[in-house]
């Protein structure tokens, strides 16, 4: 069975591709069009298809339209009902399931050859349902899934179990109460776009002190049945509204200290009634926009019934698209977990040199790529690393990442410099999975950086550009089966500097989705202070492609190998920081 699954209808518009049950092919639109999230999300966007994503995933495939058995839509417009019973007073609301209704005739414009007839829909919550709970590698016992985010058609929430691959919905919480709107709607109050930025909230969170939980405390509550309650909050009365320029203050992240804890406190109780009302099974699955929030996460692994908590990388809307495939394709039986996220396109080496000497950029093809970089690392540079295919969701696991020195104390300043980012924000480590428990304590294994880890005493002071203000690491855990080439890289990081850990952060820079094709890899390569772009299995180095003008492709210098453009010498075997550090995280 031939299964297409699309994402539209709010934000993260996506694709995925499902034949005889297995995961061909996943990818978000912003990866083909270049706009960050792919669209706002407001009623007049809801036509806009995932297109260029859809027609890669077929061509990948090597399939037609009507090759296709089924397209699965992740939104029922039945669903809605009358929509002033939603409460959201949204005039635009009914522009959104008309453009729903239209889906099919849409989709078989986009995709000349397909029948409308084709297009089934699936409700919005059981398609994240089915992200997690058919994706996630199976225990052998039924599986509970518990789904969160601002909105489907007319609920915010689904808590089920899973029984021999099928869904009994155990609660669902109906619109205007929605635990996703109330962290959208912080998002909006402290000056960030909402539905976009919610991640640098959780971040600010760690800065401040939840000194406004007894009033969230009333008004934010579970409701022991498997919902909960979120009444009307006037943002104003516990702190003025932030502008997007303004500078931030502390009762602004004691106001996000406050609503973190208190969303972490609800999903607690949701997760223990939905232990119970499930009959105790081993492993609870998680998806929705509120399932990225990896606080919130480690939390209901650390104090929640469950033995193991499994949260779909993709977590947001556009996984969707895979868990509207999933549950459709699972009609035809049985359906594989995911092995990966590494789901989107990818470039032969071939395809790389090809665009190497097009680019006319002076590269080598060292013995060892991973080598090289680790070099490049130890020397406290800066690393774009670019192999294999494209993540699918929003982390990058080392496919497409900027690489740094954990050791040194600036190298958090440097990367959001590099990145364009605030600096409140942190970033994360990868680590070796038989390194992990040395390093850090929690859950593991933790391949999708969806948790946070306590860091050991011993290393906070060796790894510091990793640690956050609370003492804690968003951890990748890289196992060698999954990722041999980023796990060669970490041992020769290691080997050289004896520490197991690397500085992982998306490849990107604000505002702009995560590299995806070579060609945008070496335009931030050119205008970043990077200092080795490793592309496949080809390394080009700051020096020596802008050393020299006039520089002809295919034939690197002797002197580009291994070389940094500013990079600081002698750091120490245990990460200690040395002069001239952030010279190459220079002014942007």
């Amino acid at each position: 069975m031939k299964v297409l699954g699309i994402n539209a209808i709010f934000h993260d518009p996506a694709a995925a591709l499902i034949v005889d049950g297995r995961v061909v092919a996943a990818a978000e639109e912003e990866r083909f069009s270049r706009r960050k999230h792919g669209k706002r999300p407001v009623p007049f966007s809801a036509w806009e298809l995932p297109e260029l994503s859809a027609a890669w995933c077929l061509r990948y495939a090597g399939l037609r339209p009507d090759d296709l058995d089924a397209v699965a839509y992740s939104f029922d417009p039945a669903l809605c009902g009358n929509l002033a019973d939603t409460g959201l007073r949204d005039p635009s609301d009914p522009m959104r399931v008309d453009y729903a209704n239209r889906a099919p005739q849409f989709l078989a414009e986009a995709l000349p050859g397909l029948d409308p007839q084709q297009v089934r829909f699936v409700p919005h919550h059981v398609a994240h349902a089915a992200s997690a709970a058919l994706a996630a590698p199976p225990d052998g016992g039924d599986t509970a899934v518990l789904v969160l985010d601002g909105r489907g058609e007319a609920a915010s929430h689904l808590a089920g179990v899973y029984h021999d691959g099928e869904l009994r919905t155990l609660a669902s919480q109906r619109l205007p109460h929605s635990l996703g709107l109330l962290y959208e709607d912080l998002t909006r109050h402290l000056g960030f776009l909402h539905s976009s930025d919610e991640y640098k909230v959780m971040a600010l969170a760690s800065y401040g002190r939840p000194r406004f939980l007894p009033q969230l405390r009333e008004l934010v509550q579970a409701t022991g049945d498997g919902g909960f309650r979120v009444e009307r909050i006037d943002w104003t009365a516990l702190t003025k509204p932030r502008a997007a320029d303004a500078d931030m203050t502390e009762e602004h992240a004691d106001l996000a200290s406050s609503v973190q804890t208190r969303l972490e406190e609800v999903l607690l109780d949701l997760a223990r009634w939905t232990y119970d009302a499930a009959g105790g099974p081993a492993t609870l699955t998680m998806a929705g926009g509120v399932a990225l929030n990896c606080v919130a996460n480690a939390r209901i692994a650390a104090e929640g019934p469950f033995r193991r908590v499994w949260v779909q990388p993709a977590a947001g809307d556009a996984g969707t698209a895979l868990g509207a495939a999933l549950h459709v394709a699972r009609d035809g039986g049985p359906v594989a977990a995911m092995t990966g996220a590494d789901l989107g396109r990818s470039w032969s080496d071939e395809e790389l040199e090809a665009e190497l000497r097009r680019a006319a950029l002076p590269y080598s093809r060292p013995e060892s790529i991973a080598a090289e970089a680790a070099e490049v690392l130890a020397r406290n540079g800066i690393v774009a690393w670019y192999q294999g295919r494209s993540e699918y969701g929003p982390r990058a696991l080392g496919h497409r990442s900027l690489l740094a020195h954990p050791g040194d104390s600036d190298t958090t300043a440097r990367m959001n410099d590099v990145k364009g980012r605030e600096q409140f924000r942190p970033i994360a480590p990868m680590v070796r999975a038989e390194r992990f428990a040395d390093v850090f304590d929690g859950v593991y294994p933790s391949p999708y950086m969806l948790f946070v880890h306590r860091v050991r005493p011993q290393w906070t002071d060796r790894i510091p550009a990793v640690v956050h203000v609370d003492g804690t690491a968003r951890v990748q855990t890289v196992h060698r089966e999954q990722e041999p080439l980023v796990a060669e890289m970490l041992a020769e990081f290691e080997r050289r500097t004896g520490l197991p850990v690397v500085v992982n952060t998306s490849l990107n820079t604000a505002g702009r989705p995560m590299v995806d094709t070579p060609r945008e890899a070496m335009e931030l390569f050119g205008s970043a202070p990077v200092d080795l772009l490793a592309i496949g299995p080809f390394a080009v180095h700051r020096g020596g492609a802008f050393a020299a003008s006039g520089a002809t492709s295919g034939a690197a210098s002797e002197a580009a190998s291994g070389a940094t453009s500013g990079a600081a010498s002698g750091i120490a075997a245990h990460g200690g920081s040395a002069s001239g550090a952030a010279d190459t995280g220079g002014g942007r």
